[in-house]
């Protein structure tokens, strides 16, 4: 039995080596097609691009490996069965559990090493690529600025619509936010093109703006004229603006400067949860409270409590003479009033309650943000779990799947096992979005395609074993048939 656990083995690992060697190459090709505009043509030595791309690579492990453990399977086991080789060890005694021993060993110990590699070297990677492109970002500017967002540079916060050219130079519909030497953003400036100029022997970049217009923002000597608003505004054909790029120039390429959710591991992710759980529930509940103090809630409960006072001593006193008293319920506080005063307190409440529900819009948003954050930590934690056991449910699917289709090769397996890597894969991608605004628990967006192949797994695995096809069309037929008889047997 050996010998046929080191054949099967062997068969397994060479259609597994293959694949993921296959497909990671397709994937590292798709990556430099991804950041192609970023690093080509920008001056970078080969060094730098290559080491680039050698840490980006164990990003696409989470994306290559389950795919290269279900395309394996599927060719491996297609194989057996095309070839008659499954119909000679069952002859001898050998069922699909025994003939599947040393792979699903295998498979367990590739997932304990998919965790391992899932929870120390991505992390790792993820960390020295990011940046890496952040500190070349850094040295080239036509880099740090990305189209349709505003982008800092030094003090300058500039949005382009597009850029084109030689080095991506050249810009369309700059707009351009100037800080002072107070920090404050009191210059706008606006170009319908712009020009960035720059030569290897000088550490001035000079940005070119064509044809635009000049705002500034002007402090009047009276403050009694701060609500005029007064400005300085002026149209021009060419400006052009100096920046110092001596800084930039000495930026180190191994800086290491940078963290994000990615670049965490296990240990650090669960602290950083319990972090940011503690922080958001410290932001919610001293909102509710200021919130909750707005109302004046708290004062009326305390002029409550003043008037029970009073009322409790006039009864010790026994004070004989009948005076008239109003309610404390909330229902007799407007009988408190009289004609206008009315009107003036139900208008008092409505602007109150109007602001607190602007303020709690207003701070909607941010609290939303702060879920976004806590839940891709959460879900940055429970993939690297989720991607072991993905590589042994994928097998379970792949390895009985191959044996009922029972061909081999790279024909109709490859066919089989792109379409329900996609349907694994964009089923995970959806509950991910999902979970990013809590539509679904964050662990949930992490396990739900693994979970959804589970049962698939089992079910080809028991019709696997059972010598059982696909699909038992008989057992949808039959019904059928029945019922159409009684139907005709009552026409006649």
């Amino acid at each position: 039995m050996k010998i046929l656990d080191r054949y099967i083995l062997s068969r397994f690992l060479f259609n597994f080596i293959s694949c993921f060697t296959i497909l990671m190459i397709i994937f590292i090709f798709q990556a430099i097609w991804l950041f192609i505009d970023d690093l080509a043509g920008k001056g970078l030595d080969l060094w730098v691009i290559g080491k680039f791309l050698l840490y980006y690579s164990p990003s696409l492990v989470p994306t290559v490996l389950p795919f290269t453990v279900l395309l394996a399977s599927l060719m491996t086991f297609g194989s057996f069965a095309e070839n008659y080789e499954f119909a000679a060890m069952k002859s001898s005694g050998i069922s699909l559990y025994r003939a599947m021993r040393s792979l699903i060993v295998f498979m367990v110990a590739l997932g304990a090493f998919t965790f391992y590699f899932a929870n120390s070297v991505i992390p790792r990677a993820e960390f020295k690529a990011y940046n890496l492109k952040q500190n070349i970002a850094k040295v080239k500017p036509a880099m740090a600025i990305s189209e349709g967002i505003f982008n800092d540079i030094q003090d300058m916060n500039i949005k382009v619509e597009k850029k084109h050219g030689k080095d991506d130079r050249l810009l369309d519909n700059v707009i351009l936010h100037q800080k002072n030497s107070k920090g404050e953003n009191k210059t706008v400036i606006k170009a319908k093109k712009g020009e960035l100029i720059s030569n290897e022997k000088s550490d001035i970049l000079k940005l070119k703006l064509i044809d635009g217009y000049y705002y500034e923002d002007q402090t009047p000597s009276n403050p009694k004229n701060l609500d005029n608003y007064p400005h300085a505004k002026a149209e021009f054909e060419v400006y052009t603006i100096n920046v110092d790029l001596s800084e930039m120039n000495d930026v180190d390429l191994d800086e290491e400067s940078y963290n994000t959710y990615k670049m965490y591991n296990v240990s650090e992710l669960g602290y950083l949860i319990d972090s940011i759980e503690e922080n958001n529930s410290t932001t919610v509940r001293n909102f509710s409270d200021n919130i909750y103090k707005r109302t004046g809630i708290t004062t009326m409960n305390r002029s409550y409590e003043t008037d029970n006072k009073k009322d409790s001593i006039k009864n010790t006193v026994k004070i004989t003479e009948e005076q008239p008293r109003v309610s404390n319920t909330p229902g007799d506080i407007l009988s408190l009033f009289e004609g206008r005063k009315k009107e003036q307190v139900v208008e008092t409440a409505l602007s109150n309650i109007t602001n607190i529900v602007n303020t709690i819009d207003s701070r909607k948003a941010e609290l939303q943000r702060k879920d976004m954050v806590l839940n891709y930590y959460i879900m940055a934690m429970h993939s690297k779990y989720a991607l072991a056991f993905a590589c042994v449910i994928l097998f379970f699917v792949g390895a009985p799947l191959g044996a009922i289709i029972r061909k081999g090769g790279l024909g109709l397996p490859m066919v089989v096992g792109i379409a329900l890597f996609l349907s694994y894969h964009f089923l995970g991608m959806f509950a991910r979005n999902y979970a990013k605004d809590a539509s679904i628990p964050p662990i949930l967006g992490s396990w739900l395609s693994t979970i959804i192949m589970l049962p698939l797994g089992i079910f080809l695995t028991r019709r696997a074993t059972a010598d059982k096809g696909l699909l038992n069309i008989d057992s949808i037929m039959d019904p059928l048939r029945n019922l159409i008889g009684k139907f005709q047997k009552k026409e006649k």
